[in-house]
């Protein structure tokens, strides 16, 4: 019998990176598919200076039906899939729903019906996020927080694909399902042979501070100063991809020991505090020594007040707990930045 493999779908991307790095450290064989579209095989080299191993890797579209049955049926011995592989900027997905619905929902079906097809068990991370709460009544948000109307298309995508996942587990009862929703990931690998590189201008705060400081951008633009918050900018739960890549290991190995409680489950993944962008601004100055150029301009749409997590659930059930504060995140996100830039 062959030895199970797991699916990393967006593998070669920042959190799917990272992800498999954790998961080939842990004794994982992986499979990694990804379509480019915003990474790069230069990644594959990164993974194997950190783990010694060059993970196996397929260059596929999710949207091919017909190229994920082929590759269901080219990898019989697959027990496990998470699935990274999404488009995810807030901003973009309200200029372009249709490109966002399609990518995000349409690849999800194809791969749950591959599964399916498959007629045996199998466990299934979605990369979900803390976007599906929408602006939550009370804070920290726990995973018993009302889903409101999303924001965005993009946490629209989320809250349907969690939907979808649901009933799937419920009429497939060989699919063990956890959905861990994130709060906003940051940083890069100690080694810095991995970090976040986005193709084109970045959509998140901390890529896009990090190239303001290296001369990429002329200034930071700050959506808003006008909210009530301690500053007026807005506040989101900062966590280290590190610490977020490791929580797939354990809910992986949460659903391959059958210690699920039901076939679906949730978790938040944040590290519990929020910070204001103005915080995060001063932080990274002060951990660089970079003063940043940066201007207060109008509000972004989709965009909400405030979200951080309560993380008791996976720090009880899982485990599992943030180690890194926003510093050390800063600190790895810069000494990455400076790497590919060469400065």
């Amino acid at each position: 019998m062959l030895p199970s493999k797991i699916l990393v779908t967006g593998g070669l991307g920042y959190i799917g990176s990272h992800t498999s790095v954790e998961l080939i450290q842990q004794g994982f064989d992986i499979l990694i598919v990804d379509d480019l579209s915003n990474s790069s095989t230069e990644v594959l080299e990164g993974i194997k200076k950190i783990t010694g191993i060059t993970p196996e890797f397929i260059k596929l579209d999710l949207r091919d039906k017909k190229e994920v049955n082929q590759l269901f049926e080219d990898q019989p011995n697959l027990s496990g899939i998470i699935h990274f592989a999404a488009f995810k900027a807030v901003g973009e997905s309200i200029f372009q729903p249709l490109e966002y619905y399609e990518n995000n929902i349409g690849s999800l079906i194809y791969l749950l019906q591959a599964i399916e097809n498959k007629g045996q068990k199998f466990s299934f991370i979605f990369s979900s996020s803390c976007t599906v709460y929408g602006q939550a009544d009370q804070l920290p948000i726990t995973e018993h927080a009302p889903i409101k109307k999303a924001e965005s298309p993009y946490g629209n995508t989320k809250q349907i694909g969690e939907d979808i996942l649901y009933d799937n587990s419920r009429s497939n009862r060989l699919l063990k399902v956890i959905s861990l929703r994130y709060f906003n990931p940051i940083g890069g690998h100690s080694s810095i042979e991995i970090g976040e590189l986005p193709k084109g201008k970045p959509q998140n705060l901390v890529p896009f501070i990090t190239q303001t400081a290296a001369g990429i951008h002329d200034k930071l633009n700050v959506f808003g100063d006008d909210y009530p918050t301690l500053d007026g900018t807005c506040i989101r739960d900062y966590i280290h991809v590190v610490d977020l890549a490791k929580a797939h290991v354990v809910g992986l190995k949460r659903m391959m020991a059958d210690e699920q409680n039901g076939n679906f489950e949730i978790f938040n993944l944040g590290t519990g505090k929020g910070n204001t962008v103005l915080e995060v601004i001063k932080t990274f100055e002060k951990i660089s020594g970079v003063s940043l150029n940066y201007k207060i301009v109008d509000r972004r749409p989709g965009d909400i007040v405030e979200a951080f997590a309560n993380t008791t659930k996976a720090n009880k059930i899982l485990g599992w707990e943030a180690e890194n504060d926003l510093e050390v995140a800063l600190k790895t996100a810069w000494e990455w930045e400076k790497k590919i830039r060469n400065i």
